[in-house]
């Protein structure tokens, strides 16, 4: 089947004729839908389908054509101003647009199942159809301004669906969070459009580049304001795609149901401030400062979330972090100049990042059927555990998402994030120092989530959950930072099995290497019935299983095997000569040089998975010995390593202490300049009015009083009055002689 490219409207059309539709219905027939609500989730999945099926068809057209095309109208037409809409078909728009429709299908189908229940299920539909539909339109806009509206209706989207649940205070608090975090970012953004048009005279993305080197070259662009307005540009993806310092919207964003969050950390939200990047990227070009500051944004990010991931005790938060680590790569390969690398990493991150969300809300959802809703039960890695043997196809598909994630050959992120750390080692040591630790600290804390998750025992059964908000009292809390009495706390443990709860949850590793078998505490304890959570139906593991196969196999379409490492040419060449990219020597030599550079960022995640299997599996399954694992030992100690182990799980549990001083510097200021208005307003500005509406209310009454109905009192007043103003005039201006 062949289609033109001027058929792409349809690509965003379909999901927002579905958002429509269902948005009508629930608001108007409210009750006479509410039966028909898997008849309305179909009607949204196949149009979405529709979209993803042209987009296939033009990623496949695109091959032959390798064609760009515009179809635009003229919008606002002026004589000395013309803006025009439309939509740009190229290689970037239809990769993106693949993207966001196949990720958009998997979360439709698994939101069928999951969010059935939910009073809100047509609303959940009518969002998540209008927020496909706003990305698919971002993707496709021609011109800045085009660009700005869809990119406003994502982040509208985004704040309308992780408040979905908004009588919570939390996701309240969530969705207000990400909506003021994010109006910073794209005011900047505005800033930076209307600054390119004041130099270039153009919103036309086409034409921003040439008209900017042209200008230069003339003289009539101000370097440092030209830096000024790129790096305003730059603002809008720093918070769009969570880079520090506007970070700290994404973890709280997990309020929301878990489709969402993978949707917004796969294909949509966070992935727009990298696409937006990626468009202008012929612009950025020009500006090596901007370059500079943009790589080095991106390593602090891919540094600073893997950190912040390595102590999570939710799951939906520790996974939130590595979304923000792995933003981090693609941000600083585009400030290194490798945009193929990082669109490639976009692509690669998505499937397995949506794959590993979407296991999570698997085991969410199984967890809160036995039970009942609790985040802080069903979310918290400490009271899961040996999910894999209940679960086996969500654990054996978060395994697959896992390994990709750590960069482990042949899986799709390994070929992505090697071209990134080569390139960033090729750039700057000390940023490919960096990116390399990351890799390292990246298995580390995806396979504690994973250990901690589906390994072991089942920890729900060892605990008494009834006490989770009544904790047994003790003389001394347990502290991260140590020196606390710890030894004496476990001791009470052994008569007292209900308080195992409250030591797991505050330092797992000390309980863990000092308690030995949990599970024999458990039988001490009577009366603790034992929950079984069981696989998910097939409607929510169909997309696991679908979105597993691109986390394994969508990397090996990305490899450049001709070497080029700048550009999509190595993409088209794989689709259509795949056996001459594969089997020539030249492609064998390139696949071999690959593998051997690899070597180091591959042992630092071998080393990352050995030393959280140490940590969270070893002195776990030698626990029935009496035994412990080195490390494990090691971190409850008051040594070195213990005081680093504790500084670590503090700094990552506090989230790096940044929101609690954005706290102190700008909210309790925003709040006590906001009351200070506020005594203004109500002491000046309202008494100033209401001292003259009372003066007049009592000059009133006073003058009330001297109506008298006589004619000659009046013409008193009145020509007393006169002379009275008259005075002044008189005074200052006398009246000249006659001659």
């Amino acid at each position: 089947m062949k289609l033109s490219n001027e058929y792409a409207w349809i690509i965003p059309s379909c999901p927002l004729v579905a958002s429509f539709f269902t948005g009508l219905l629930a608001f108007f027939f409210p009750k006479a839908t509410r039966g028909f609500r898997r008849v309305c989730a179909l009607i949204n999945i196949f149009l979405l389908t529709i979209a993803m099926f042209v987009s296939l068809v033009l990623f496949w057209e695109q091959f032959i054509s390798h064609s760009i095309q515009q179809y635009l109208w003229a919008w606002i037409p002026k004589s000395d101003f013309c803006l025009e809409i439309g939509f740009l078909v190229d290689p970037l728009t239809l990769i993106m647009s693949l993207l966001v429709t196949t990720v958009g299908v998997s979360v439709m189908i698994y939101s069928d199942s999951y969010m059935f229940y939910d009073q809100g299920f047509l609303r959940f539909y009518a969002y998540l159809s209008l927020f496909t539909a706003s990305m698919s339109g971002l993707v496709f806009s021609p011109n800045l301004i085009q660009l700005y509206i869809f990119w406003e209706l994502v982040g509208m989207c985004s704040y309308l669906l992780v408040g979905f649940w908004f009588a919570r205070a939390s996701a309240a608090n969530a969705c207000q969070k990400a909506f003021v975090t994010n109006r910073i970012g794209d005011f900047g953004l505005l800033l930076g459009i209307l600054g390119l048009y004041w130099i270039t005279g153009s919103f036309e993305i086409s034409e921003l580049c040439d008209r900017f080197v042209y200008l230069g070259k003339l003289g009539f662009v101000n370097p440092i304001f030209a830096n000024i307005i790129v790096l305003l540009l730059f603002l809008g993806p720093v918070a769009k795609s969570a880079q520090f310092p506007l970070h700290v919207w994404l973890p709280d964003a997990m309020e929301g149901p878990t489709p969402i969050s993978a949707l917004i950390h796969a294909a949509t939200m966070v992935a727009a401030g990298i696409f937006f990047i990626a468009r202008i990227f012929n612009l950025i070009l020009i500006f090596p400062l901007v370059m500079r500051v943009i790589s080095w944004v991106g390593g602090a990010t891919a540094l600073l979330g893997a950190t912040l991931a390595i102590s999570q005790r939710d799951l939906k938060r520790g996974l939130a972090y590595s979304t923000m680590s792995q933003l981090g790569y693609m941000v600083s390969a585009l400030g290194i100049g490798a945009s193929r690398s990082a669109l490639f990493h976009l692509v690669t991150h998505a499937y397995s990042k949506a794959l590993l969300f979407l296991g999570a809300g698997s085991v969410i959802h199984s967890i809160e059927k036995v039970v009942g809703y609790s985040p802080d039960r069903s979310q918290n890695m400490f009271f899961l555990g040996g999910l894999r043997k209940y679960m086996p196809i969500t654990g054996t598909t978060f395994l697959t998402g896992t390994l990709s994630l750590c960069g482990i050959p042949p899986l799709a992120c390994f070929w992505s994030k090697d071209e990134i750390i080569s390139e960033s080692w090729l750039y700057s040591p000390a940023l490919g120092l960096i990116v390399s630790g990351t890799a390292g600290l990246t298995a580390f804390y995806m396979f504690r989530i994973h250990f901690l998750t589906f390994e072991g025992d089942f920890r729900a059964n060892e605990i008494d959950l009834d006490y989770f908000n009544n904790p047994p009292p003790f003389k001394k809390d347990i502290n991260l930072w140590g020196g606390t009495e710890l030894e004496s706390s476990i001791n009470r443990i052994s008569q007292n099995p209900v308080s195992v709860q409250y030591i797991v949850e505050k330092n797992f590793l000390s309980v863990h290497s000092h308690l030995g078998d949990l599970s024999a505490i458990q039988q001490t304890h009577s009366g603790q019935s034992l929950v079984q959570p069981k696989e998910s139906n097939f409607l929510m593991t169909l997309p696991l299983v679908a979105l597993a196969i691109p986390a394994i196999l969508i990397g090996l379409i990305g490899v450049d095997f001709n070497g080029k490492r700048n550009g999509f040419d190595s993409l088209y060449e794989w689709f259509i000569y795949p056996p001459n990219s594969i089997y020539d020597i030249k492609s064998l030599e390139f696949l071999r040089e690959t593998l051997v550079n690899s070597i180091g960022s591959v042992s630092l995640s071998l080393f990352g998975i050995l030393l959280s299997s140490n940590i969270y599996v070893y002195g776990q399954a030698n626990k029935l010995n009496n035994r412990k694992s080195f490390l494990s030992s090691e971190l409850t100690n008051n040594n070195l390593v213990g005081t680093l182990g504790r500084f670590v799980r503090a700094w990552s549990l506090n989230r790096g202490y940044i929101d609690y001083y954005y706290n102190i510097w700008f909210v309790r200021n925003v709040i006590s300049l906001s009351k200070l208005i506020s005594q203004f307003d109500q002491h000046v500005v309202d008494g100033f009015v209401n001292a003259t509406g009372a003066s007049n209310f009592i000059g009133g009454e006073i003058i009330r009083y001297g109506e008298n109905g006589r004619v000659s009192f009046y013409s008193f007043v009145l020509v007393f009055g006169i002379i009275l103003i008259m005075s002044p005039l008189i005074t200052f201006f006398p009246i000249p002689p006659f001659p």
